[in-house]
């Protein structure tokens, strides 16, 4: 049974930092591109962006990310972090953790990051 949960999740305020963590179980999770989502109230969910296994861990952000947040991942441990710093309100949302596997995606839980001014 696949299995993604994050955590990590909390309130921090402007200017800040946090960072999530994503551990995958039931699947091979070395080798496998593995991607950060978030969802703020009232609006669709959108990347963040993601990190393959290619190369030491290949990644790409979307604008909004690029220079502030960090994807890692350690294969031993199964899991993906989002490091986050200066954090804004704009940040505030519901972060999830994504992976495709045979065609199916798989979602965690996801984890509540607010930031307050």
């Amino acid at each position: 049974q696949v299995r993604l949960m994050e955590s990590g999740g909390g309130e921090v305020q402007s200017g800040g930092s946090l960072t999530l963590s994503c551990t995958g179980s039931g699947f091979t999770f070395s080798g496998k591109p593995m991607h950060w989502y978030r969802q703020a109230p009232g609006k669709e969910r959108e990347l963040v962006g993601f990190i393959t296994d290619i190369g030491g861990g290949y990644q790409e952000y979307v604008d909004s990310s690029r220079g502030r947040f960090t994807i890692s991942r350690d294969n031993a441990k199964s899991t993906i972090y989002l490091q986050m710093h200066d954090l804004s309100v704009q940040d505030t949302a519901k972060y999830y953790c994504q992976t495709t596997i045979s065609g199916t995606q798989y979602w965690g839980q996801g984890t509540q990051v607010t930031v307050f001014s």
